[in-house]
């Protein structure tokens, strides 16, 4: 059974428009190729079966495969550099759960770590130690954070430190930069990246006009764009939200200078600078592209590793300005499972292993390994992409020309992308089934994985042609 209705068509809308005819016949070529090769069947039933049940069959869009067409892969379980569906198909996984498994799948540490607080007991809507423990190693590590807030996903991490921006500052309005995914608040997603990109959405119905008026949009490495937005809105912009490095539209580094300008128009503007780092906490250096990058926020948002694979997020900074917080300050914030003993012990845990362990050395290896490798291949085969990457983050744009902003990307050639997708899957490596997300590396993968992911970038290229 296909996961195609009787009519023919997909349960799931791609978010192709008809008249894309290019795009979907490079769908269509990348459904194909995986259909030859590798066998889908328990996927294929199990995707039907959701599809009556869960909007558009996935509990997160970008799942649904729209852009790259065919099934989507449903884990079995996976095991370290590994991930094994249920059909049996083995992958070498550079998604990493889009991000968190930093140590890789199911390591033994942190897995450990689950199941001793998990015989204690999965929740308590109640304080423990364990809460404690992490929230002081994260302070001793994050340059910005002095005091920290949990809560259970990055969107609640990111709302609850604009919020708390308007309150500490009186002020309505926040700067953002296009294709920077800040979760699925409301004023997040205009111009947002990520799914929404991938899926052609330009925006979302249900937000409104005054969400969308208090949310200014400036361009990614383009200071000029952001101190037009601050000379138009004088004394009513809060807080500047950005990814510090771009992840959610494909790996976009900062320009040098970029950061520590966005740093002196908040001090000038006496507002505040919020770093969305859900992806590149831990990841890009122990304290995220703020060390990395030598530039400290006044707020920072974390997410994803900080989860050990949980779900997981939470923002922190100055302590004059988290003291805002309920219930020691008025500015209201509160979740039932903030602080769940199952994911404290998770990130905790994680976390000890990333400062124990020489991971970030192996990591930077790794990245520039697999770096070098797709630009030869590109370079091999005469092709016009576009490789970026910092640390252990990586992306491989269809584009002609050099990505240092949002726009850059609008000439991607999604249908190439979708076709090399299902070259590489059919031959075992599981990148982001979209051409706007980034790559990972683990700790668990090794020379040997990145070399195989190399020659199996060539010949999917190849084959591309």
């Amino acid at each position: 059974m296909r996961e195609s209705e009787p009519n023919g068509e997909n349960p799931v809308d791609s978010g192709i428009s008809p008249s894309q005819e290019p795009v979907r016949r490079g769908i269509d070529a990348a459904t194909d190729v995986v259909h030859r090769i590798l066998t889908t069947k328990k996927s294929e039933r199990l995707f039907s079966r959701a599809a009556a049940t869960i909007p558009g069959g996935v509990n997160s869009p970008v799942r649904a495969f729209g852009a790259v067409g065919g099934c989507p892969v449903y884990v079995g379980r996976g095991k370290g550099s590994r991930l094994w569906d249920v059909d049996g198909n083995e992958y070498l996984d550079f998604v990493c759960s889009w991000g968190p498994l930093i140590l890789g799948h199911a390591r033994e540490e942190v897995v450990e770590a689950v199941r001793r607080a998990a015989e204690k007991g999965t929740s308590f809507g109640a304080n423990t130690e364990v809460e404690v423990e992490f929230a002081e190693l994260i302070a001793s590590i994050v340059p910005s954070v002095e005091m920290i807030r949990m809560v259970n996903s990055g969107t609640e991490a990111t709302m609850s430190a604009v919020r708390l921006a308007r309150g500490v500052t009186g002020r309505p309005k926040v700067v953002k930069f296009d294709g920077c995914y800040h979760g699925h608040g409301d004023g997040f997603l205009i111009k947002a990246g990520s799914g929404v990109l991938t899926l052609g959405i330009p925006g979302s119905p249900g937000i409104t006009e005054g969400a969308a008026a208090d949310t200014l949009v400036a361009s990614f490495n383009d200071i000029e764009s952001v101190r037009r937005l601050l000379d138009a809105h004088d004394q009513e912009i809060a807080a500047i939200i950005v990814e510090p490095v771009m992840g959610n539209a494909g790996v976009i580094p900062p320009e040098p200078g970029f950061l520590q300008q966005l740093r002196d128009l908040a001090d000038d503007g006496r507002m505040l600078l919020i770093f969305d780092e859900v992806i590149t906490g831990f990841r890009v250096a122990p304290g995220g592209a703020q060390e990395l990058y030598g530039v400290t926020p006044d707020l920072t948002c974390l997410g994803k590793i900080i989860g050990g694979g949980l779900p997981v997020g939470a923002f922190g900074g100055r302590r004059e300005i988290m003291e805002h917080l309920a219930p020691i300050g008025p500015v209201y914030q509160a979740g039932t499972l903030s602080g769940n003993p199952l994911a404290m012990s998770a990130g905790l845990e994680t976390v000890r292993i990333l400062q124990r362990d020489d991971v970030y050395t192996k990591l930077e290896e790794l990245g520039a390994r697999l770096e070098a490798g797709m630009n030869e291949n590109i370079k091999r085969l005469g092709l016009p992409y576009t490789v970026n990457r910092v640390g252990s983050m990586l992306s491989l744009f269809f584009v002609d020309g050099a990505v240092r902003r949002f726009s850059d990307t609008a000439a991607a050639d999604t249908s190439a992308f979708a076709r090399y997708f299902a070259e590489m899957l059919s031959r075992g490596i599981y990148f982001a089934p979209s051409a706007f997300e980034a790559g990972f590396v683990s700790a668990a993968h090794s020379v040997e994985d990145i070399d195989r992911a190399v020659e199996a970038c060539f010949k999917s290229l190849q084959a591309v042609g």
